[in-house]
């Protein structure tokens, strides 16, 4: 028996971002072939997600199947228990925080999509890792639901909250509630010169699998509105599977807002040898299907800085399209994809009376509990400001998750003080990594160049 339990697979857990490093599997992207023990991983290794060291990983044991009464009708939740909106990573997070504790309380999920666990940030680095679309899910929504006794009403929209009955109204009816939580995250934000119908938004897996899908018909070119964060790995990571890629924004340069101009530079030097041509200082205009612009004069097109053989057939519902820019050129490509930014609707929020921060574009929580203005409500992860600041990283979420967790169950919670993010742009060209990052990118310095790839500081 000794033996048996020494030679099992055991699993760690990052502190920072909730990773779980599972040593059957190993980490082949980091150079970790399945089966590598946790204490054979080499000191220097880093989380591929949020690049903490493996001093911040521990042990990690799946919280246990609480058994719960089965309800009359199975999947609808009848007693007042927790309900979280939203099964993302923080929606996920908060229910095997409650189990963790020790909750048997009845847990209810609910979420307009089909809530699988997965790892977000891998969307934009997929085809760089080699990962199919099935293995992006770590754990499907039922399996998940199943281990943690939780009762998931997938592809169901919650209308509207009353924080005073402490009902919500749902497209599959009325669930009461003892606590909410709100984890259903932010959308993303398009200017108006992008029509949502022709424009695509890569905010979760399910809109990254119709993306996929129709990219699959072979090369194709690209415009990426957006050099943000999102937009440089989404740019870097289809490049990688032979899109020609037109990557625009307002900044003169990518990752203006990230990265001080060396860094940025650096950048663009490594995607030399990319189909990648960067536009910046530009602002699209309007964008228009290429059919209904036959006989149109006067525009522009703007030229790649270098020679790249894509195929010109388009996916059949979508037709080429034409970018306009407001400097007159007009630029055609076969799909938009619009990395703009994100922002929490408030129309739930407003619903239940909650207060809401129109400028930071979240609803405003206590950093310590994770509190709302109203009793019993709670928020997390992307839709919610902490004294004025919406931090829509993954590291905080893990923290927030058990600080609800245990405001929930009137248990005592000591939160770690927040460090600044490490933030991790994953560019395989050149992989950068940002640590002490507090807004600034002015105040960033390079410490070092390899291999590895770049890593600044705070100066």
């Amino acid at each position: 028996m000794t033996a048996i339990v020494a030679s099992a697979w055991r699993q760690y857990l990052c502190r920072v971002c909730g990773l779980v490093y599972d040593e059957r599997l190993g980490d082949t992207d980091s150079g970790l072939a399945a089966g590598t023990r946790f204490e054979d991983i080499p000191e220097d290794w880093a989380c591929p997600i949020c690049g903490v060291g493996k001093a911040d990983f521990e042990l990690h044991v799946q919280a246990p199947a609480v058994a719960l009464r089965r309800t009359a009708r199975p999947g609808v939740q009848r007693r007042p228990g927790v309900v979280i909106v939203g099964a993302g990573r923080a929606g996920w997070q908060v229910a095997q925080a409650l189990r963790a504790a020790g909750h048997a309380g009845a847990i209810a999920i609910i979420s307009a999509c089909p809530g699988d666990v997965y790892d977000k940030p891998m969307l934009s680095v997929a085809v760089a890792r080699g990962l199919d679309l099935g293995g992006l899910v770590r754990e499907r929504a039922d399996a998940a639901a199943a281990r943690l006794q939780v009762q998931l009403l997938s592809g169901t929209q919650v209308v509207a909250i009353d924080a005073d009955t402490r009902r919500l109204r749902s497209t599959r009816g009325s669930l009461r509630y003892s606590h909410l939580v709100l984890a259903h995250g932010a959308e993303p934000v398009l200017p108006a010169a992008l029509p949502p119908a022709l424009v695509w938004r890569v905010n979760d897996l399910v809109a990254y699998r119709r993306l996929r899908d129709v990219l699959a018909a072979g090369p194709q070119r690209l415009a990426i509105v957006g050099a943000g964060l999102v937009g440089c790995e989404l740019a870097n990571d289809l490049a990688l599977a032979g899109h020609c890629i037109t990557l625009l924004d307002m900044q003169p340069r990518p990752l203006a807002a990230q990265l001080p101009a060396p860094a940025s530079e650096r950048l663009l030097a490594a995607w030399k040898d990319l189909p990648i041509v960067f536009e910046g200082g530009v602002q699209v205009s309007s964008i228009e299907r290429l059919v209904d612009l036959q006989g149109t004069q006067g525009t522009q097109p703007i030229q790649p800085t270098q020679p790249t053989q894509i195929s010109h057939a388009t996916h059949a519902d979508q037709g080429a399209l034409a970018v306009r820019l407001r400097d007159g050129r007009c630029i055609t490509v076969d799909q938009v994809i619009a990395a703009t930014g994100l922002r929490t609707a408030g129309r739930l929020a407003r619903s239940a009376g909650l207060a809401f921060d129109d400028a930071a574009g979240g609803i405003r929580v206590q950093a310590e509990t994770g509190a709302t203005s109203r009793d019993g409500i709670y928020a997390l992860g992307d839709c919610a400001v902490v004294a004025g600041v919406a931090s829509r990283f993954i590291e905080p979420i893990a923290g927030q998750a058990q600080a609800i967790a245990s405001h929930i169950r009137g248990a005592a919670f000591t939160a770690v003080a927040a460090a600044p993010p490490v933030l991790r742009i994953k560019t395989s060209a050149l992989p950068i990594t940002v640590r002490g990052w507090r807004g600034n990118a002015s105040a960033l310095v390079i410490e070092r160049q390899d291999d590895k790839g770049l890593l600044l500081r705070a100066g």
